[in-house]
């Protein structure tokens, strides 16, 4: 991978849970496209509760299981290729809010998975 200790973007799609993208949940689908895109990582970040531009709340409420929880991926990488996937982002959101921001990588290491 090309990411290495230093200065790196992060860009982050926030997004429901139920939003889909061609006939799978959006969420994977953006990982999907990072991965191909060549990205050095993807995480998936559920959250509890939260709201966006509607100012409708996203949780799990008591009288039902399961609402449409709000989720954060977010992808770092080096800038170039961080700007070139918001553009894909920002295609593939449609109800959400994308950002990049400017981070300061300290660790990057991988290991063989056992």
């Amino acid at each position: 991978m090309e990411l290495r200790d230093g200065p790196a973007k992060k860009l982050s799609a926030y997004i429901g849970e139920q939003c889909m993208y061609d006939g799978k949940p959006l969420y994977q689908a953006l990982v999907e496209a990072s991965r191909t895109a060549g990205c050095a990582g993807a995480t998936v970040l559920r959250g509890i509760t939260g709201y966006g531009a509607t100012s409708r709340c996203h949780g799990k409420h008591k009288l039902r299981m399961s609402e449409d929880l709000p989720v954060v991926v977010q992808i770092i990488d080096v800038d170039y290729r961080i700007t070139a996937l918001a553009e894909v982002f920002r295609a593939m959101v449609g109800d959400g809010l994308v950002t990049i921001e400017d981070i300061t990588v300290l660790q990057y290491r991988g290991g063989v998975d056992e």
